[in-house]
């Protein structure tokens, strides 16, 4: 089974190689270090560390408050980090600099693979989320190292996709060494595709516990005293194209009643500012962007953020938080990111990426799930118009967000216990 996966990897490798161009043309970091992808690139020089696998920004975000846990509890041991996109490349540095050695991670080729290994030589691998590699997992099982897959999900679109290749899908589940997963919920999917149920554990979802920087709230109230203190704001962040048209347009209509109001609109992808801001011009906004000099002029009514991991910074200078990728079938991003600064939540119906996170934020009255894009505009008008809404709802997503944490804690046992084997 996993033969024929290899041979049809091969066979795809053009597609996938067209794919990384394309990409590039809009996003350049995917021209970059090629050599990486196929396993090839200078060892760090220590051997014996911990991997930790974070595809994208997102997951190297929930990552970090683990990697900064490993760091301090293990400073004798070299960490390695891998992503696959550029903007999770560019969190890694901006994170943790030279603390560890980041890579790419290679394509999922047997030839690949075992260059990546020879060169990392890790004692622990780690892989974020859902990332399951039949060639990955069964080479770290044939080399003794112990593999956990940590903070462990499964989307209704994932559980689909695996079920349809239930047999690879087990085989390859089985050469995992422990799986921590967010939920019951997420437990019960790994078990009926194929996860052994004894090396299962529900640990809690580690977004909970990533950790404010204590500035971040001074930051919100000194960027929103600039602002203009009464002004009513809101914040569309992660967003994507069509959406972003959704969000234009209803707030162009808001503006009719609040004219005085700001939209502050932060693209999910860096390649996109451009046309972002173009399209709020063609919309009739005024726009003024982050990069010029950083300072939003009164008569601004579009805000753009054309920069990096500066999102939550304005989600805590706003008085609603959209949270994008919703209202179109991208599966949503993280909701938590405005709720933990007890803001009130707008998201669309496509939330498949974070549904029970969601669903814990609507049933606790933190958030309002939209049906469809029709109801975009209504939400953010009475969230405007009622002050006490949008304290009661910040309030209860604060509280939300605090009550779930400990994920680190009991992820962090399953390492050690790991790294005692390893070391017996």
């Amino acid at each position: 089974m996993r033969t024929l996966y290899s041979l049809l990897l091969y066979l795809l490798m053009p597609l996938v190689l067209l794919y990384l161009f394309l990409r590039g043309l809009r996003s350049r970091g995917y021209l970059a270090r090629w050599s990486e992808r196929f396993g090839r690139f200078d060892p760090p020089g220590r051997k014996s560390g911990i991997w930790i696998h974070a595809v994208s920004m997102g997951e190297v975000n929930a990552a970090s408050v683990l990697i900064k846990a490993l760091i301090e509890r293990y400073p004798d041991r070299p960490l390695y980090i891998t992503t696959f996109t550029p903007t999770g490349s560019e969190r890694v540095r901006e994170l943790f600099g030279d603390t560890v050695f980041h890579v790419y991670s290679p394509l999922d080729l047997p030839g690949a693979v075992g260059r990546f290994f020879d060169r990392l030589q890790p004692g622990l691998a780690i892989i974020m989320e859902t990332e399951i590699w039949p060639n990955l997992y069964h080479e770290a099982k044939k080399r003794g190292i112990p593999l956990l897959i940590a903070n462990a999900r499964i989307s209704d679109n994932s559980f689909a996709h695996y079920r349809r290749f239930g047999k690879l899908t087990a085989l390859t589940l089985a050469m995992v060494t422990r799986i921590a997963a967010q939920s019951e919920k997420d437990a019960g999917r790994l078990r009926d595709i194929g996860a052994p149920p004894e090396r299962l554990a529900v640990t809690g979802n580690l977004k909970f516990d990533v950790k404010l920087p204590p500035s971040l709230l001074e930051q919100g109230d000194s960027i929103r005293l600039a602002w203009g203190p009464n002004r009513l704001v809101l914040v569309a962040g992660s967003t994507h194209e069509v959406e972003e048209g959704i969000v234009l347009r209803a707030f162009l209509d808001i503006l009719g009643d609040y004219p005085d109001a700001l939209l502050v609109l932060v693209p999910r992808h860096p390649e996109r500012f451009g046309r972002a801001a173009q399209a709020a011009r063609t919309a009739g906004l005024r726009v003024s962007l982050r990069s010029e000099g950083g300072v939003c002029p009164p008569e601004t009514q579009c805000f753009l953020i054309d920069a990096m991991g500066e999102l939550q910074r304005y989600f805590a200078a706003c008085d609603v938080a959209f949270v994008g990728g919703s209202l179109e079938r991208v599966g949503g991003h993280n909701v938590l990111e405005p709720a933990a600064l007890a803001k009130p939540v707008v998201v669309g119906p496509h939330t498949f990426n974070f549904a029970d996170i969601t669903q814990q934020l609507v049933e606790a009255g933190a958030a309002v799930q939209l049906a469809d894009e029709k109801g975009f505009e209504a939400a953010v008008r009475q969230l405007f118009e009622e002050p006490e809404t949008r304290d009661r709802m910040g309030q209860a997503g604060r509280e939300l967000f605090l009550s779930g944490q400990g994920a680190v804690v009991r992820t962090l046992e399953i390492i050690d216990s790991l790294l005692t084997a390893e070391a017996g």
